[in-house]
């Protein structure tokens, strides 16, 4: 972490005197706490930077629905970041530039904003950030989970699905593990909320929306591998571990001392990912309140986490944390207040 303190010029690194850094410019609005990159005339920061429509900002509620989704977009931003993956602004790349809309239902024209993903144009609903109106939703579609965070993964999935498969020669291969992305996806979204999933879907599939289509398997796929990397990361940051006095089933025991984000062994991300989330998920029960991760990893999913894990490594040039801290600090930096 870098450390700062004010000064009159902006912020001044403590350990580093003569070393001045500069706030993104929506650090005004409460909304973020990052920092433009040394020697940058940019005003935003590298995640701020991708945003294209923030809501209107004089509505009550507006601003801290905003600073909601900055907080979750901000999480997403670390671990590409931390994997080097391709992130061009919309100026930067006009066709397929990573762009991100948060825009208002209008109820008096009747237009009710929809969460989706388009050739980079990402657009978020900002009644997602309203925590009532999110739980209503996730109960209607009858989801266990529902989260900012959890849309912008599953959302940025598609965009990487365009770069990294798509464009990056690994169509065939991923279409051996999700299946034929050609299938018409209008028709199979109309039958998924008409029929809904198969009833043994959770043999072959992390969702029941993953069933949907194979763009789909692989966007909540990916979502969940984000979800599971980065969950291990803060659980070794932590020093957490595992020991369950009694193991009556065995292989309850593990220990997050590994970075997920640069290991190639996917196996030890699998093998440490089970025992901690079946140990989280009951100390939340011991709490009342619902698993963390309500998800079964079958053989099969655990196949296609395996094919995004292959996926991002070979295409990330891996950062370790550290660099990512000394270099421009786009890590989850704390400041007092913030």
């Amino acid at each position: 972490m870098v450390a700062l303190e004010p000064d009159a010029a902006g912020w001044r690194v403590i350990n580093s005197p003569a070393t001045r850094r500069m706030l993104c410019g929506n650090a005004e609005f409460n909304a973020c706490n990052w920092l433009v990159p040394p020697g940058s005339d940019e005003l935003l920061c590298a995640a701020c930077r991708h945003n294209g429509t923030i809501p209107n900002l004089s509505k009550p509620g507006n601003v801290q629905a905003w600073r909601d989704l900055e907080q979750a977009k901000r999480r997403l931003f670390y671990t590409l970041i931390r994997w080097n993956l391709p992130l061009r602004t919309r100026q930067e790349d006009p066709d397929h530039g990573l762009i991100f809309h948060f825009l208002a239902d209008d109820p008096a024209r009747g237009q009710k904003v929809m969460t989706g993903h388009e050739n980079g144009v990402i657009t978020i609903a900002l009644s997602e950030a309203d925590d009532v109106e999110r739980e209503r939703r996730r109960l209607q579609m009858g989801e266990p989970y529902r989260t900012l965070l959890g849309h912008f993964r599953h959302e940025v999935g598609h965009h990487f699905w365009d770069l990294l498969v798509r464009d990056g020669g690994q169509l065939d291969a991923c279409r051996a593990i999700f299946g034929d992305d050609s299938r018409d996806y209008a028709t199979a979204l109309k039958q998924h909320y008409e029929e809904g999933p198969p009833s043994n879907w959770q043999e072959n599939y992390v969702t029941a929306y993953a069933t949907t289509h194979p763009w789909e398997d692989f966007a909540e796929t990916w979502a969940h591998y984000l979800h599971i990397v980065d969950t291990l990361e803060m659980a070794a940051n932590f020093g957490m571990q595992v020991a369950p006095a009694v193991d009556r089933i065995g292989g309850l025991r593990a220990r997050a001392d590994f970075d997920p984000y640069t290991t190639g062994d996917f196996e030890a991300i699998v093998h440490s990912w089970l025992p901690f989330v079946f140990a989280i998920n009951n100390v939340s029960r011991a709490m009342g309140l619902r698993d963390i991760y309500p998800f079964v990893l079958s053989p099969a999913v655990i196949g296609k986490l395996n094919f995004i894990h292959t996926l991002v490594q070979k295409k990330a040039n891996v950062r370790s944390s550290s660099k990512v801290d000394s270099e421009d600090n786009r890590h989850r930096l704390e400041l007092a207040g913030k």
